[in-house]
């Protein structure tokens, strides 16, 4: 095995460890970005795709729980600073990070509730992405923005 062959092997080995990478490549690295969709674009790319339609679904139907975590987590540590500080900078800051902590902590269940930890969520939300690109893509024979 000559250097060069080692040299390319771990390549290859760093390239599996940052194949996260791709996906924010093809998401945000590009010249145009791609049109804004709406919840009814979604709910036909989760009705047309039966594999990766109910794990984006659950995705979306995930981030409830985030919401609601972080607003419960900045209205309590909020308030608990509130009424022992009053310090507006402290109140702030706690309100703050009663958001983030109440934000990831729903997060987590929302994880163990639709069972996310069992899906490629990166794959969902990149199949959805290809399907939006070739769903906007202009035709080739007339630039009509549909597939003719």
């Amino acid at each position: 095995m000559g250097i060069g062959e080692h040299f390319e092997g771990v390549k290859q080995h760093w390239a599996s460890n940052f194949a996260f990478l791709d996906y924010f490549k093809k998401v945000y690295g590009r010249a145009e970005p791609l049109p804004k969709w709406s919840d009814a674009d979604v709910n036909e790319f989760i009705a047309s795709d039966p594999v990766y339609g109910p794990q984006l679904k659950a995705l979306r139907e995930s981030r409830k729980f985030a919401l609601a975590g972080g607003f419960v987590g900045a209205a309590h540590l909020g308030g608990v600073a509130l009424k022992f500080s009053k310090a507006p900078h402290g109140v702030l800051l706690a309100t703050g990070f009663g958001a983030i902590t109440g934000a990831v902590l729903g997060s987590e269940v929302a994880e163990h509730w639709y069972q996310l930890y069992k899906m490629d969520k990166q794959g969902a939300n990149l199949r959805f992405i290809y399907w939006w690109e070739d769903k906007r893509m202009p035709c080739p024979t007339c630039n009509c923005g549909l597939q003719c």
